[in-house]
């Protein structure tokens, strides 16, 4: 099947994700820092707080991803979210990234929990919409791939950006507290922009119809009774899981065992550098071995890196750590492309079963997941960090030392180690999908 769609379409569609892209970098890599290290809030209450804007985060995704289904305009169902909430997203990178002062334990954690909560809100409100568009831009098997490829590659230059360039703005402003501040206004506003060139650049397919019947319950008991997507789901979730706990102690192990807090910002440009340089074989790759074992192969490399890290990286010095980020950020790379290409795949199956488009709902539950699984990740952190004896700003002692090493390798390997599992049984191929494809066409065109 050949539905190819234009460059220019491509690029505007892919600059939406560097909004996402600098939200999970800036939050992965400093928000658990700035909380514990410079709010000063213990880190168990830290990891507590973003776990309950993601509880928050579960009621409220699957209303927007309905409300998004359901939407009908002259801009289509989800640009006119996209539209709406990029400026407030803007606004919530700076709130969640000030520091307010507040003396009290119980004081700073509802702060972080209340602007946590607005943040994830405004964020699902673009972030949904926009991703449901991806299954209706194109729905060619391998087109949807090379379209990911574009989405993640400006996803990886976002995070580059925030990874390489958050200290550097930082380090501009008279003190850490007005760092964060400044940092996350340049960001947040970058971040509207990109959604408001997706907006302008971008034209959705006008679609008449509307479900027929649907609650909400009725939506979500059909996606989860879609097993090829349930299964990418739960590695989606571990992987995630496994990315967030990662960056959030990259920080950490540079800080206290390298005791070189600001030579992580170049391990997380050779990171990220490779990344988005081997986005492309990713893209080749899974056209020849398909895109669920060029995923499983991907994140096993990154499993190997995280691994070598955790125990041998300082033995080596910091020159010879890089090795492992080039190494992570090579099998890293397949995780920014392929999960987003086998996700439309797996809707379509969806729409295959029940003849309802749903992609809003889908996509609800699957921005949810990935911003669960860094929620879990920080709740972990905090929790674990707290029980090995981490104290912010000090000489750590050899328990929590061993924490920190405990949390960058092991933990991630294993959770990257239960995705892959989960995807050994997903059934999806390309010609699966092609016959899949063929079906719903012949059923299209006898309804008509």
């Amino acid at each position: 099947m050949t539905a190819k769609i234009s460059r220019k379409t491509k690029i505007g569609f892919g600059a939406g994700e560097f909004s996402s892209s600098i939200f999970f970098t800036i939050t992965s890599f400093w928000l658990m820092n700035f909380l514990t290290d410079e709010v000063g809030l213990s880190a168990a209450l830290a990891g507590t707080a973003l776990l309950v804007g993601k509880i928050w985060d579960a009621l409220i995704d699957p209303f927007i991803g309905h409300f998004s289904d359901h939407t009908r305009s002259r801009w289509g169902r989800r640009r006119p979210y996209i539209l709406f909430f990029a400026v407030p997203f803007g606004i919530a990178f700076v709130l969640m990234f000030r520091n307010p002062g507040i003396e009290a334990q119980t004081g700073k954690f509802i702060w972080t929990m209340l602007t946590y909560i607005f943040f994830c809100t405004v964020y699902s409100f673009t972030n949904i919409p926009y991703n449901a568009l991806l299954p209706e831009i194109s729905p060619d098997y391998n087109e949807r791939t090379n379209i990911s490829g574009y989405k993640q590659a400006f996803a990886v230059i976002g995070t580059l950006l925030g990874a390489g360039a958050a200290m550097p703005i930082m380090a501009l402003f008279a003190s850490r507290t007005a760092g964060f501040i400044g940092m996350s206004a340049i960001f947040g506003f970058l971040a509207a922009l990109s959604l408001l060139f997706t907006f302008f650049s971008v034209r959705e397919p006008q679609v008449r119809e509307r479900p027929k019947g649907e609650n909400i319950l009725g939506s979500l008991k059909d996606v989860f009774s879609n097993k090829p997507y349930l299964l990418l789901l739960a590695s989606w979730f571990t992987n995630s899981a496994a990315v967030a706990v990662m960056q959030a102690m990259l920080v950490y192990y540079y800080k206290y065992i390298f005791q070189n807090e600001g030579a992580v910002t170049l391990a997380m440009i050779a990171l990220l550098v490779v990344t988005i340089a081997t986005i492309p074989f990713w893209v080749w790759f899974s056209k020849k071995v398909g895109k669920r074992n060029a995923y499983i192969i991907g994140m096993t490399l990154t499993l190997l890196a995280v691994g070598l890290f955790a125990f041998t990286a300082d033995r080596l010095g910091q020159n010879g750590a890089l090795l492992y980020m080039v190494l992570a950020g090579f099998g890293f790379s397949s995780h920014y492309v392929l999960p987003w290409s086998l996700a439309p795949d797996t809707i379509e199956y969806g729409y295959f079963r029940t003849g309802v488009r749903r992609e809003g709902i889908y996509y609800s539950v699957w921005t949810f997941v990935i911003a669960l699984g860094g929620a879990f990740a920080g709740f972990l952190v905090g929790q674990c960090l707290d029980l090995f004896g981490y104290v912010p700003n000090a000489i750590q002692s050899a328990s929590s030392i061993l924490g920190i090493r405990l949390l960058i390798g092991p933990l991630p390997a294993l959770l990257i180690l239960l995705g892959n599992l989960a995807l050994a049984f997903y059934p999806l191929n390309q010609k699966r999908y092609e016959e899949i494809q063929a079906q719903i066409q012949k059923r299209d065109a006898n309804s008509s």
